[in-house]
């Protein structure tokens, strides 16, 4: 078999299987009560499925999925707070596809990384179609008055925000999935890193993680972990301390995450409100209670 039938077999595998994944997705999303163009919170689409989300203490994988009486996801809760959103999602379409027991390890710019494996191609297909459904990605620019041709990475940044997934993920999703962008517009937003784009949101360099929520933000919940700033629309307020307010920005004001709990944010000259969930910073336990809020004397 020639390397060129070998490209065009592959490449007719893996658009079968994102197409299976895609109608997957939209079956999920209706199963479950989501429309087809909103964010979803992982955590609670796997709740409504009745698998059980644990976060663990361990650096050397992403995460894992099995299932002896009840299905059980576990994630690392050492990987970056929007890579967890993905690996969440991830592991539950070895659970939709019914794939058994799976370990993803954590494996960075390896040749096993770029082995081709189909389930492992499949649930990522899904993972990406559930969490960003063609329609509410388009939506997201249009909301926005955005065009999606001359996206700047804030753009992108602000609407990966808004879906719970990285920068980079959004992109590649945009990329090869839906075909939003192209590839050379991809790898000219590939070249402006995150911290990058903190630093020209904020006006200084940060290592401490950003979710910008503006006004367009169109899920009621926003979730963050303790050391998480948040940007929020101009005239937001608290009605308590989990979340504080640090200084006033051109695009609205900037809180950081305090401590774990609830705090419900609004915008008393406007229907905007929200309520921000904040967890412990690398919480360890089941993902239903990574929001209790500390006891007094801790």
């Amino acid at each position: 078999m020639t390397n060129k039938t070998t490209y065009f077999n592959m490449k007719r595998e893996t658009q079968t299987l994102a197409q299976e994944a895609m109608y997957k997705s939209i079956e999920v999303r209706r199963q479950t009560g989501f429309d087809l163009k909103s964010p979803i919170c992982i955590y609670g689409l796997c709740d409504q499925l009745n698998v059980k989300v644990r976060f663990v203490d361990i650096n050397s994988m992403e995460g894992m999925y099995y299932k002896e009486e009840k299905p059980l996801i576990l994630l690392s809760a050492l990987r970056p707070f929007p890579r967890r959103t993905f690996t969440c999602d991830h592991e539950l379409g070895h659970h939709i596809f019914r794939h058994g027991l799976k370990v993803d390890e954590l494996i960075e710019d390896s040749e096993k990384s770029k082995a081709f494996n189909p389930d492992e191609f499949l649930v990522n297909s899904l993972a990406g179609f559930l969490l960003m459904p063609t329609l509410g990605v388009r939506k997201a620019f249009v909301d926005r008055g955005w065009n999606v041709a001359c996206a700047t990475p804030i753009q992108i940044f602000t609407i990966a925000c808004n879906f719970g997934v990285g920068y980079e993920t959004l992109i590649n999703h945009m990329t090869y999935a839906i075909k939003m962008l192209d590839r050379i517009q991809a790898s000219s937003l590939f070249k402006v890193k995150p911290k990058i784009i903190r630093q020209q949101i904020l006006g200084y360099s940060s290592s401490e993680p950003l979710i910008i929520a503006d006004e367009h933000w169109s899920i009621p919940t926003i979730d963050a972990e303790v050391g998480s700033q948040l940007l929020l629309p101009k005239t937001a307020e608290t009605a308590n301390q989990n979340i504080t307010f640090q200084v006033e920005h051109p695009n609205g004001r900037l809180f950081r995450a305090n401590r774990p709990g609830i705090v419900r944010v609004y915008c008393p000259d406007t229907n905007w409100a929200v309520f921000v969930r904040v967890s412990r910073h690398q919480f360890v336990g089941l993902s239903q209670y990574r929001h209790l809020e500390e006891p007094e004397n801790e």
